[in-house]
C-alpha cells in the first residue's frame, strides 16, 4: 500500500475514533458508567478497582491498562495519571475519561503504538480524586463557577496542601547531610491527613510506582519539583526562588516532553502569563507546602509533575474536543517517557530477587529502591552512569552503564 494511503487512512482512523468519543461533563455516576463501559469494552486488558473512599462515601476509582490486569510482572513500569485533586478543574478528570476511551478502542483496533503500551506498562488512571469537591462545582456549572467553588474536599481541606511535609525535613537533613529520599512519615501522620489523602498514600505505598502525572487547571503549564521553597523567606505566594531537585535536568526534559507533544503548551504565553517552554520549576512559580508531586518524589520511587491545562478551570462542553485534541498526543508520550534510563533485577546468589535494596547513581544524591521482586527502575537521561545496588546484609555491587534515547538498558 501506497504510503500516501496508509497516512490518510490513518488520519481517518484518528478522525473516526474522535468522533465515537463523548465530549460531555460527567458527574460522579456518570463517570463510573463511562469507566465500566471502558472496562466491559476491553475486559482483558482493564481492571477497575478503588483505593478508598472520599468524605462523603464516594469511591476514589482507578482504571488499570495491562496485559495482565491487577498483577506486577517483573521489568515492567507502574505508571499513573490523577485527575480533578482541586474538585473544580475539571478537564483533567475529562481527559482521562477520554484516554481510558481511547486507549481501548486502539487496543482494539489493532493499533501498533497503544497495544506495546498497554503490553510493556501497568497503566493506572484515576479520574477524581476529589468527588465530592467536583459535585458541589458541577451544581454551579461552567458558566457560574467561581475561582474556589469545589475546589476543596467536603470537609473543606485542599488536598493539595495536605500530603505530610517531608520537604522541611529534607531541607533540614541537608544541612547535615541526611537523606532526600524514602524520607519517614511522622509518627501522627495519619490523624493529619483527609480520607482522600490518606487514600492516595496507601495506594502510592502499595504500587511501585515509577512516573506519574496529576492533572489540574487554571493556568496552561507543566510544572516540576520542587514545589516548595528552601529558602522560607519565600513562603509567600508573591516572592518566588528556583529550587531544583537533583533531578532537575530530567524534570525539565520530562515537562518538555509533555509541553512540546501539546498543541500550544510549549508556546509560553497562555492564560495572560508567560513560561519558556511551556515549564516551570514549582517553587520558581510559587512556593507551595504539603503538594503531592513533591511527596511523591521524597517519599517512593515516583518521580511527578503537576499539568496545568486550561485558563478555565471548568471549561464548557463545547470546548472538551478541543482540548482532547491538543491534549492526546502529550497524554500518551508522557506515559512512554517511562520507558527510559535503567531497570533490572537485584537478586542474592541463589537468583532471588531482594526487595528494598537501594540504587544509587554517582553525581546525583537521590536514591531509589527495588520492588517486592527485587525489580527496580530508575529514569535517567542518556548518558553514561555509576550505578550501585546495595542492600543491608549484602555485598554492594557497581556497575558501569550507558543510557541511550530508546529503550530502557538492562542493568
Amino acid at each position: 500500500m501506497a504510503g500516501w494511503l496508509r497516512s490518510l487512512l490513518g488520519v481517518l482512523l484518528l478522525l473516526e475514533v474522535a468522533a465515537a468519543l463523548s465530549f460531555l461533563h460527567h458527574r460522579y455516576e456518570e463517570m463510573v458508567q463511562a469507566l465500566f463501559h471502558v472496562q466491559s469494552q476491553c475486559p482483558y486488558v482493564t481492571r477497575i478497582y478503588s483505593i478508598g473512599r472520599s468524605v462523603e462515601g464516594r469511591h476514589l476509582y482507578v482504571l488499570e491498562f495491562s496485559d495482565y490486569p491487577g498483577i506486577h510482572e517483573p521489568l515492567e513500569p507502574e505508571f499513573k495519571y490523577v485527575g480533578n485533586m482541586h474538585g473544580n478543574e475539571v478537564l483533567g478528570r475529562e481527559l482521562l475519561l477520554q484516554l481510558s476511551e481511547f486507549l481501548c478502542e486502539e487496543y482494539r483496533r489493532g493499533n501498533e503504538r497503544i497495544t506495546r503500551l498497554i503490553h510493556d506498562t501497568r497503566i493506572h488512571i484515576m479520574p477524581s480524586m476529589n468527588p465530592d469537591g467536583y459535585e458541589v462545582a458541577a451544581k454551579q456549572g461552567p458558566d457560574s463557577n467561581g475561582y474556589l467553588t469545589g475546589r476543596n474536599n467536603a470537609n473543606g481541606v485542599d488536598l493539595n496542601r495536605n500530603f505530610p511535609d517531608l520537604n522541611t525535613f529534607m531541607y533540614y537533613s541537608g544541612e547535615i547531610s541526611g537523606p532526600n529520599h524514602h524520607i519517614p512519615l511522622p509518627d501522627n501522620w495519619k490523624s493529619q491527613v483527609e480520607p482522600e489523602t490518606l487514600a492516595v498514600i496507601q495506594w502510592i505505598s502499595s504500587y511501585n510506582f515509577v512516573l506519574s502525572a496529576n492533572l489540574h487547571g487554571g493556568a496552561v503549564v507543566a510544572n516540576y519539583p520542587y514545589d516548595k521553597s528552601q529558602d522560607q523567606r519565600f513562603r509567600s505566594h508573591r516572592r518566588t526562588v528556583n529550587t531544583p531537585t537533583p533531578d532537575d535536568k530530567l524534570f525539565q526534559k520530562l515537562a518538555k516532553t509533555y509541553s512540546y507533544a501539546h498543541s500550544w503548551m510549549h508556546r509560553g504565553w497562555n492564560c495572560g502569563d508567560y513560561f519558556a517552554d511551556g515549564i516551570t520549576n514549582g517553587a520558581s512559580w510559587y512556593s507551595l507546602s504539603k503538594g503531592m508531586q513533591d511527596f511523591n518524589y521524597l517519599y517512593t520511587n515516583c518521580f511527578e509533575i503537576t499539568l496545568e491545562l486550561s485558563c478555565n478551570k471548568f471549561p464548557p462542553e463545547e470546548d472538551l474536543e478541543r482540548q482532547w485534541m491538543a491534549n492526546r498526543e502529550a497524554l500518551v508520550a508522557f506515559i512512554e517517557e517511562v520507558h527510559q534510563g535503567i531497570k533490572g533485577m537485584v537478586s542474592d546468589e541463589n537468583n532471588n530477587g531482594i526487595a528494598g535494596a537501594v540504587i544509587s547513581v554517582q553525581g546525583i544524591s537521590h536514591d531509589i529502591t527495588s520492588g517486592d521482586m527485587g525489580d527496580y527502575f530508575r529514569l535517567l537521561l542518556p548518558g553514561t552512569y555509576t550505578v550501585t545496588a546495595s542492600a543491608e546484609g549484602y555485598q554492594p555491587r557497581t556497575v558501569t552503564t550507558t543510557v541511550g534515547p530508546a529503550a530502557p538498558s538492562l542493568v
